[in-house]
């Protein structure tokens, strides 16, 4: 077998199929002919002697050669960017991109704080951010989409480093006027009679509030329901009823007195924890590895 294969074009054409899982978009990412995908592809398999999709009426699917492939691919990838960081970091740390994914509850105001306030010392460091599910985020950051992943976790993830780990507890989030806004701690059951905004089914969130009202038999019918916490916290903040969130997803709101949040006493709302996770075994560049460390400091910032 040729190694060069398993370098350069080949490889950057493989990942883009797999990224799009399909030759033709792929070729579109990459602004050539759809022909000249198609050629890399083959190539791949000939030089390695096995098939690496499954071709399927909708687009192209790894099989388990491909996931081998892929793994080595992205690693390849990584080391690539890591050593280009170094070269910079010779320079200082004037030059880099850090990739951020994260749950959508940090990416309107927690990580743009961040990342404006590093950039302050640290201007020329480049970002970029996407929003996913909590339980595609330790997939991004597995699958060598983003450098860093900021979400929250009930159980460990299988490859992932865990930078940090810090419990997230549920707060009732309401406007100042609120009637209940002078409480030290609330619990489900107080909150029950006034209107609710919740997320929806498939929040970790949302899970525990339910856990929590079935286990006291509560009835707990939300008047406001999205997948936008940002939504949710405006509502709560123009005094519609009560919202719910960690404190670090509002940390701008209630710096600035918009709302209110009140610790819950129901054990179930206490059970979360904010992780900031990286790929196991990968040595990150130096402007990720800045950037994990304000994150820390901020986190830290009470």
């Amino acid at each position: 077998m040729n190694n060069l294969v398993l370098q350069g074009t080949a490889l950057r054409y493989f990942l883009e199929v797999v990224r799009t899982g399909s030759i033709t978009e792929a070729a579109e990412r990459l602004d050539v002919a759809p022909s000249a995908v198609s050629r890399q592809i083959a190539r791949l398999e000939r030089e390695l002697n096995t098939l690496l999709f499954e071709r399927r009426a909708r687009g192209m699917a790894l099989n388990a050669a491909g996931e081998v492939l892929a793994a080595h691919a992205r690693r390849t990838q990584q080391d690539v960017e890591r050593v280009a960081g170094d070269i910079m970091a010779l320079r200082g740390l004037r030059h880099g991109k850090v990739r951020l994914v994260s749950t959508e509850g940090y990416a309107f105001d927690f990580i743009p704080s961040l990342i404006a306030t590093f950039r302050q010392s640290y201007a020329g460091i480049r970002f970029s951010l996407d929003v996913c599910s909590q339980q595609d985020v330790p997939r991004r950051v597995r699958d060598g989409d983003a450098d860093i992943g900021l979400t929250l976790s009930l159980t460990s993830e299988r490859d992932i480093r865990v930078e940090l780990r810090t419990p997230s507890p549920v707060l009732a989030v309401l406007a100042r006027d609120h009637p209940l806004a002078g409480k030290r701690s609330l619990s489900l059951a107080q909150l029950a009679p006034y209107p609710l905004a919740l997320p929806d089914r498939d929040s970790t969130l949302r899970q525990l509030f339910d856990i929590s009202s079935s286990r006291q038999q509560l009835q707990c019918e939300p008047v406001f329901v999205s997948r936008h916490l940002d939504s949710l916290i405006s509502f709560a903040s123009a005094g519609g009823g009560v919202a719910f969130c960690g404190e670090l997803p509002i940390r701008g709101r209630l710096r600035h007195g918009s709302v209110i949040a009140v610790p819950l006493r129901d054990r179930e709302m206490n059970e979360r924890h904010f992780e900031v996770q990286t790929l196991a075994a990968r040595i990150l560049p130096d402007a990720c590895k800045a950037f994990l460390g304000h994150i820390r400091d901020a986190v830290r910032t009470t």
